[in-house]
């Protein structure tokens, strides 16, 4: 089921080596080095798969559902080092806190978005179809939605859609003004994204803050 043993091979072997004739052979059928995005998603497919071993009791990948999910994701909050006030906190809904208080630490939404998007990615290529992904189940969807929008509130720094942009009119093929034109792209993000810190290792505790 683990996917480290396929991640980054993909673009290994594509083209020859920039070395010169005398550098050929080996080189070329060495694998490329994996990205950073295909390391870090290596790395939390196995804290994952290790989470289901420790399970009590174990649990399979097979029978593994969103609500499992979210208890994971809740499980990680332990490592968070994002400060999340309570509502009867001083600080609540401030972006800057003026002074400490004993408000608990948590995983950034932003971390935990990222984390699903990779884990689903991951579950896919080790065998999993989309239609029993757990990782896309809507009750995941929901989950980081609500944690996502009480994060919002606690620390007073709202999480805002990318807004979709136009793209430039071709040379030559300007439009009068208050016109659009029906061929224009549309481009940017998805929406209801954040800012996302798709580097630390869960179990590292790291997050964006």
């Amino acid at each position: 089921m683990d996917s480290a043993g396929t991640a980054g091979t993909s673009t290994g072997g594509e083209g020859p080596s920039s070395g010169g004739a005398g550098k050929a052979g080996p080189q070329r059928g060495a694998a490329a080095a994996p990205s950073r995005y295909e390391s870090q998603k290596r790395r939390d497919w196995n804290t994952f798969l290790q989470y289901l071993r420790n399970h009590k009791p174990p649990l399979a990948l097979a029978r593994c559902s969103g609500a499992h999910v979210i208890e994971f994701l809740r499980y990680l909050d332990q490592f968070g080092k994002t400060k999340v006030h309570a509502p009867g906190c001083a600080f609540y809904g401030h972006p800057s806190p003026s002074g400490p208080c004993a408000c608990p630490l948590r995983q950034a939404w932003g971390s935990l978005d990222a984390l699903i998007g990779r884990l689903r990615a991951a579950y896919e290529e080790s065998g999993g179809t989309p239609e029993t992904n757990p990782f896309a189940a809507r009750a995941v969807r929901i989950y980081l939605r609500d944690v996502r929008e009480s994060q919002a509130k606690a620390r007073g720094i709202p999480y805002e859609k990318k807004k979709r942009k136009r793209a430039p009119a071709a040379a030559g093929q300007a439009h009068p003004a208050g016109e659009s034109s029906t061929s224009t792209v549309l481009s940017g993000g998805s929406s209801g994204s954040g800012p996302v810190d798709g580097s630390g290792a869960p179990l590292r505790g790291t997050s964006s803050s």
